[in-house]
Formats: C-alpha cells, structure tokens, sequence
C-alpha cells in the first residue's frame, strides 16, 4: 500500500513544528540547502518515531528543485508540501533573496504542481513583509504572477532592487501573486495550494532579525498588535494544519496573515491591547 508523503522544504523552527504536527503516519520528505541542519533534523524526528527521508535541495535551481520532486513521487502519494524556505534582510543580499524567496517559491510551485496527488493540498511560507510592500501596478503584479519561473529574475524592474529589504518584501508580494496563479493548475490536479503570511514569529531567523537594524521597529510593531506578541512556531503550523485538512476544502488560492494583528493596526492606526 503506497504511503501518504508530507514534504517540508526548509527546517529551520517553523518547518520542524510542522514536520511534527503532521507528520505521524506519513513518510516525511525533508528538504534544506543546509545539509548539517537537515541531517540533525531528520535524526531528531526518527528519534521521536517519524518515518523521515532527508534530501538536500537548492531552491533557486530547477534541476534541484525537480529532483526533490521526484523523490517525492516515488515515496509514495505526494498528499502534503509545505515550503518554508527563505532567506531574510539580515542574512543576505537583494540578489540572494530574490533567488530563494521568488524564483525558489515559484519553482516549487511548478515542480510540486506536477507530482501532487489528487486531493493534496500544498502551503507556502510567505511573510507579512508582503502586505507591507511598496505599491505594484497591474503590469507588475501580472509579471510577478505570470512570468515562467526561470524568466522572472530578468524582469527589468527587479534589477532596481539593492535593497534586502525591499527585495524581502517585494519576493513575499509576489508569493501571495504566485500562489493564486497557481491554484488553477493545481486545482486541474485536484489540489489545492495556498499561502500563510507569519508575523514576527520566535525562530532563529525572526530572532535574528530583531538583532538586527530593523529590530525596534518589529518590537514597536508587536506592541501595538491585538496579541502583543511574537508568535510562535506552532502557531504556523496550526494555522498550515488547517489549510492542509479537510476543513479549508473550498480554499485555494489565497494567503492566511497570521500576525497577531500587525498589518491590522498599521493599516487602521489600532491602539494595542496593552493600551
């Protein structure tokens, strides 16, 4: 009998919590360009009796890319992809970013999209960094959403992009536009593909980046969020348990802002919970 297959693209906090929420009963499929931490991983979830199978994968590359798709297929029934890969502002340049976090979204999508399993469903990671995004107009947004995969590092408006952190934000726009584009092929499959967009969430890498400049801006951020939190990894993979399951059936195409209240109160000037 051909097992289920969960795939996990990235382990860092978010794709472990994930891994473990829904990994029981299914062969899990980790993926990370990071081969010591994705060995260390995989060892982990063994311990604790997940079926786990370790790949490493470059994400900016299509080769890579469609061999972990393949891997995939021939586990078993590919029911599950969740992509948590990324890089943020402080760990690399504009360039780097908008390799892993654009084209790698946009590769996975196309590569997943022709092995997932009729009456799978598929998460990318996304960031609320893409609802604060400087303004696209209509052309661009139809670039980013519609524009092949290994094409779509040569549209002439991102070679203006120097900074990490407008290529961050404008990468993460770009999921939500690709997501939806998505979905129809997906949806041809019988699948369906959808995107969450975390807040500032407790991870070495949203730790990293409150080490960093941008630091007392996210934590003036929280304060005036509705939760006055950061989040939390399992507050991801909750919200990606849902829009993997049964419940979320009639979703796709769509992206779930799970932020505490972050863009709510920067759009509407919102006073904090602690207030």
């Amino acid at each position: 009998m051909s097992m289920n297959v969960l795939v996990v693209i990235g382990v860092g906090g978010m794709g472990q919590s994930i891994a473990r929420r829904q990994g029981a009963g299914k062969r899990v499929l980790l993926a990370d360009f990071d081969e010591q931490v994705l060995g260390a991983t995989a060892e982990s979830l063994r311990g604790e009796g997940y079926d786990v199978v370790a790949s490493p994968v470059d994400v900016s590359a299509r080769a890579s890319v469609a061999a972990l798709a393949d891997r995939a297929a021939q586990l078993g029934g590919v029911t599950e992809v969740v992509h948590t890969a990324g890089l943020s502002p402080v760990q690399a340049s504009a360039a780097a970013i908008l390799a892993v976090d654009l084209l790698g979204v946009a590769l996975v999508l196309e590569e997943f999209g022709r092995v997932v399993a009729p009456g799978g469903a598929g998460v990318v990671i996304s960031s609320m960094a893409g609802y604060l995004a400087a303004p696209l107009d209509a052309e661009q947004e139809r670039a980013l959403a519609h524009t092949p995969a290994d094409e779509l590092l040569d549209l002439p408006f991102l070679a203006q992009v120097t900074s990490g952190a407008v290529g961050y934000s404008l990468a993460k726009r770009a999921n939500h536009l690709r997501v939806q584009a998505a979905s129809g092929a997906w949806g041809r499959r019988g699948a369906r593909i959808n995107s969450i967009s975390p807040g500032v969430v407790s991870t070495p890498m949203g730790r990293q980046e409150l080490a960093g400049d941008g630091g007392e801006l996210m934590r003036s951020m929280i304060d005036t969020s509705a939760a006055g939190r950061l989040g939390t990894p399992a507050d991801i993979a909750a919200a990606t348990a849902f829009l993997l399951g049964p419940d979320s059936a009639f979703v796709s195409g769509t992206d779930l802002l799970v932020d505490g209240g972050v863009v709510a109160a920067l759009r509407t000037g919102a006073p904090s919970a602690a207030a």
